[in-house]
């Protein structure tokens, strides 16, 4: 009976092996971006219901599966997501080796600076387009300041001919209404916005986050027109060493250097450097004046990370920045700066910023952030000397808890502004013959709560405010409401209303370069600028046939200013008036982004901006100065994989805007005409490790002084030594002189590079 039950059992072992042998099916790879491994990957299994994550290299392994034809799914947070056939035979597959691309601006991101807490972009109240580095390649620059011209309703403002300084520009508000942070810190001060954007080496930037529309209940001064937070790499996630390199037929040169090292076992150390030269005196409209202020930049910026218990966040990363700029007559040199001989502008900038975030070794979250920044200023603007120094400090403590259905966010932040330039506004006695130097010293403590509620599961609410008590202005409150209902998987609706404000602070470096012209009239105190803002953003996502993905992403807004703070370079060429507007002002409009990916390979990413931007006063409306009506962008992309080369085609297109005219009599145009910027790059990746680009800058070669008699206003006598004045200090109309002008860089609305040649090569290593 034994030996029957054993031959049975032998019988049925031999003829089930086979089968079971047969479902045994192992199928392991490795998923990498660039060279590097890519952790926490999911990697799944079509039809088979089997999911992974990969490890800390990359690696993943599946088992348990029937031998047969399957899609593998890969999807990783900042990646697109890859779908791979595979066949699997009976044993162990070959391995699968697994390249992701990196997303340019996907729902799937990890976004923090809607509501200063990491979310999913689609789980987040407050609408935040996100950007990668991947994006910004396809336009390769050497700032993020130029780079910001392929972004949909953000343009870096030209103000001036000659020095080459510039603001941000958000939904057409300008660069005071702008607020820049690097890893949520408020870094950039504002004697000059683009001095936080210039110089920040590429290889330390992860990603930037863009938020359009007041964001002050949880920023405060400043985040009026909204955010552009830079967030910066984790050492962890940086290549071991990277470099990119390029330049033009411009005779520019840029560098972006990067590279991590480990000290000991728990501290990490991330540095970048960045440096930008150009030399080249380029006068292609024929002024005698520089067509692009040459340049010379430096920037370090090093990151480190100390690994503590239980994962607690504590990092400190420092800036340093020093450039040499000037423009001018083409015979300038520094035996001219400062004289009356020779017109030049010279700048000396000397930056450096620290920042840091400390979690506290406690049981309930509170995170401590503070930053630093001193930045000093020696500027020559002709044969006026402009000096000045600014100092911010700022820290942070904040307390994130959940609890049941409400996610709390509260916190308390404390601001000190240090500015002293040698201009009458940091004296005593205005323009007197004995004025006392009074620097301003400015405090701002504030405390901020907000409470995000899951209404249901569907449906969120935001509630938030902040109180804030400056020491010159007093009391400032701002309060915001945002309400996001996710329609289904397809369709997000939000809903954003609040508050914004923002601080006097008129002596930036872009007045100043004004004042080599003219003279700054304060007519009354200045008060602070209250806005309120209603945004409704939708988001739809379509996927069609043979996997083509789109989404759609719109907006409309609108805001409305008490105190508008303007200035009136119009009524007397020799001034720049300030005071606040005597009325309103508004900012309206619609903004829409279309993101198209195709499986064949083809990706289209189309913005365009439509808004008005006005101010009234004594019953009548004009539109803003520099601000469009209309802009759009875009970005072509096609990968050939045979040749293991990608095309990229971007450009921009702007409506016409008012300009700044010196009198009735200006012959030149008082509003700019349509113009267009478009560029185009090839891109090979077929060797290890190292990508080489090269393309066309500005292929239409278009210039802003093809629609003008000239830019800049009497560059022939950039001192008035030939202008006559009556009585009144107004320019007389004489022989030499026959529309009354004096000389003027402020015309300036677009960039006066023409068509160039570019070549680069990027290089990184894990």
């Amino acid at each position: 009976m034994w030996l029957a039950r054993q031959l049975v059992l032998g019988i049925i072992l031999v003829t089930v092996a086979p089968v079971i042998m047969a479902q045994t099916v192992l199928l392991g790879g490795k998923v990498s971006a660039n060279g590097a491994p890519v952790a926490l990957a999911s990697v799944a299994l079509k039809g088979a219901g089997v999911t992974v994550l990969t490890d800390s290299a990359g690696n993943f392994m599946l088992g348990g599966i029937s031998p047969g034809a399957y899609e593998v799914y890969v999807t990783a947070t900042g990646y697109q997501r890859m779908v791979l056939p595979v066949v699997l035979a009976n044993g162990q597959n070959a391995p699968l080796t697994v390249q992701l691309v990196a997303s340019d601006n996907t729902l799937t991101d990890v976004v923090i600076t809607g509501t200063m807490k990491a979310v999913m972009r689609a789980e987040s109240p407050v609408n935040v387009e996100v950007y990668t580095p991947n994006f910004f390649r396809k336009n390769p620059t050497p700032n993020i300041y130029d780079a910001l011209q392929n972004v949909n309703g953000v343009r870096p403002q030209l103000n001036c001919n000659v020095c080459n300084t510039g603001d941000i520009r958000i939904n057409g508000l300008a660069g005071p209404y702008t607020m820049v942070l690097i890893d949520g810190m408020p870094i950039v001060s504002s004697l000059s916005t683009v001095y936080g954007l210039s110089g920040i080496p590429n290889a330390m930037v992860e990603r930037i986050e863009i938020v359009k529309g007041p964001a002050s209940s949880l920023y405060g001064s400043e985040a009026v027109g909204g955010l552009i937070n830079i967030i910066t790499k984790k050492v962890q996630n940086a290549p071991v060493f990277s470099a990119d390199v390029f330049a033009t037929s411009w005779a520019e040169f840029n560098a972006d250097i990067g590279f991590k090292m480990q000290l000991g076992k728990n501290i990490d150390v991330l540095t970048g450097i960045n440096y930008f030269n150009f030399q080249n005196k380029v006068d292609n409209n024929g002024d005698n004046f520089t067509d692009m202020t040459l340049q010379n930049r430096i920037s370090v910026f090093q990151k480190i990370n100390i690994r503590r218990k239980d994962n607690r966040l504590f990092s400190i990363a420092g800036r340093y920045m020093y450039e040499d700029r000037w423009g001018g007559d083409l015979r300038w040199n520094k035996a001219f700066r400062g004289g009356d001989s020779i017109y030049g502008e010279s700048i000396y900038t000397k930056r450096w910023e620290l920042l840091g975030n400390y979690q506290l070794p406690t049981r309930e979250k509170l995170m401590l952030s503070f930053s630093y920044n001193d930045h000093q200023q020696n500027s020559v603007y002709g044969n006026v000397l402009y000096v000045a120094q600014q100092k911010i400090g700022f820290t942070q403590l904040t307390w994130d808890k959940k609890i049941g259905r409400h996610d709390l966010l509260a916190g308390t932040a404390l601001r000190y502004t240090f500015y002293d330039d040698n201009t009458p506004g940091t004296a005593t006695g205005g323009a007197t013959s004995n004025p006392k130097n009074a620097p301003q010293n400015i405090w701002l403590p504030g405390i901020f709560l907000q409470d995000e509620v899951t209404l249901t599961s569907k449906q969120k609410l935001l509630l938030g405010m902040r109180y804030d008590y400056n020491s010159v202005h007093g009391n400032i409150f701002t309060p915001r409401v945002a309400y996001k209902w996710t329609i289904n998987r397809n369709n997000i609706l939000r809903v954003n209303a609040g508050t914004g404000f923002r601080v006097v602070n008129l002596f930036t470096e872009d007045h100043a370069a004004l004042t080599g012209a003219r003279i700054v009239d304060i007519k009354n105190t200045l008060n602070p600028e209250q806005s309120y803002n209603l945004n409704i953003n939708y988001v739809k996502k379509l996927y069609g046939s043979g996997g083509m993905f789109i989404n759609l992403d719109a907006s409309a807004f609108y805001t409305y200013f008490n105190n508008r703070i303007v200035g009136d370079f119009e009524t007397d060429p020799n001034r720049i008036i300030y005071d606040n507007l005597d009325g309103f002002a508004e900012n309206m409009g619609a903004t829409a982004n279309l993101d198209m990916t195709f499986k064949n390979g083809l990706k289209v990413l189309v913005g365009a901006t439509f808004m008005e931007n006005t101010l009234t006063e004594n019953g009548m409306t004009t539109q803003q100065i520099l601000t469009e009506k209309v802009s759009g962008n875009w970005a072509v992309s096609y990968k050939l994989k045979r040749a293991n080369l990608s095309v990229d085609y971007t450009g921009n297109l702007y409506g016409p805007m008012r300009l700044p005219l010196l009198s009735a009599l200006d012959p030149r145009s008082a509003y700019s005409p349509w113009w267009s910027i478009q560029n185009i790059q090839l891109t090979y990746d077929g060797f290890k490790h190292v990508q080489l680009y090269g393309g066309v800058k500005n292929l239409l070669n278009w210039t802003p002084d093809r629609a003008t008699p000239f830019l800049i206003a009497r560059s022939n006598d950039p001192f008035d030594k030939n202008v006559q004045f009556d009585a009144s200090g107004q320019p007389m109309v004489t022989a030499g002189n026959p529309y009354g002008l004096t000389f003027d860089a402020n015309y300036a609305y677009a960039p006066n590079q023409g068509a160039r040649v570019f070549f680069g090569l990027r290089y990184s290593f894990n």
